[in-house]
Parts: C-alpha cells; sequence; structure tokens
C-alpha cells in the first residue's frame, strides 16, 4: 500500500495493490476519511458474526471515491487541490485507488477494461458534485 500526499502532506490517494492483501480483515482507509474501504481475506468455513448498520448521522463535505481494476488496466492522473499535476500511476487487474482529496483523472489502456467505483453519496448532481477539467 501507498499513499500519495500533496506538498503539504494531505493525503490525495491511497494505491493498494493485488500484492498487498493480508489474511483477516484489513481496512486500508482510516476513520477519519468520508469514504471506508477495507478488504477481507479469509478461509472456508469463516463465520463473520450477522449485523445490521444503525442509523447514525454523518456529514460529508466532499466525495471521495475508490476505483477497483476487475480486469484491464487504466492510467491514473493525480492533482492536488489546486489541480497541479503529482503523478502518474498504472491499476492493473486486482489493483484499487482511493481517492480522498484532490482532483484526479483516468484513462483506459486495454480493450474490456472493468472497474468497479464506490463513492460515498447520495450523490446530488454531476454540476454540483464536479468541476471538470479538460
Amino acid at each position: 500500500m501507498r499513499k500519495i500526499n500533496d506538498s503539504n502532506g494531505d493525503l490525495l490517494c491511497i494505491i493498494y495493490r493485488d500484492e498487498d492483501w493480508v489474511e483477516g480483515l484489513n481496512f486500508i482507509t482510516d476513520n477519519r476519511l468520508f469514504i471506508q474501504v477495507g478488504s477481507w481475506w479469509y478461509q472456508n468455513g469463516k463465520n463473520l458474526a450477522k449485523h445490521k448498520h444503525n442509523i447514525v448521522s454523518r456529514e460529508a463535505n466532499i466525495t471521495q471515491e475508490m476505483v477497483y481494476v476487475k480486469s484491464g488496466s487504466m492510467l491514473v492522473t493525480i492533482f492536488d487541490q489546486e489541480m497541479n499535476f503529482v503523478e502518474e500511476v498504472v491499476l492493473k487487474t486486482g489493483d484499487m485507488a482511493i481517492m480522498a482529496f484532490g482532483g484526479h483523472g483516468y484513462k483506459i489502456l486495454e480493450d474490456n477494461t472493468k472497474i468497479i467505483e464506490t463513492k460515498n453519496g447520495p450523490f446530488v448532481s454531476v454540476e454540483i458534485d464536479k468541476i471538470k477539467y479538460e
């Protein structure tokens, strides 16, 4: 796992490679992020306790997202909060990136690339939730 920070040390992105998996429950993000991402690696027969989630009031003032490459590859371009270029990273099958703060862009590198994206919600609209740059 690798954290990418801006010049002030603020977290922009977490890169979690397929080889970063550890057995058991592993939370990749800390409790302060609006998106919570963890990995599970268990053996046959492991039972996880039945549960439900309580209704708890939360406040999120920014959308954070996670992209997971199921197959194929993509280029992730990472920017700081002022949209200054920071770094490019290629994600391959089994890799994920968690976008905490700053900006980002994606370019698909292979035909039939399959990506899963999750983010905190509720989603309001493209016009309100995003500023697009070309």
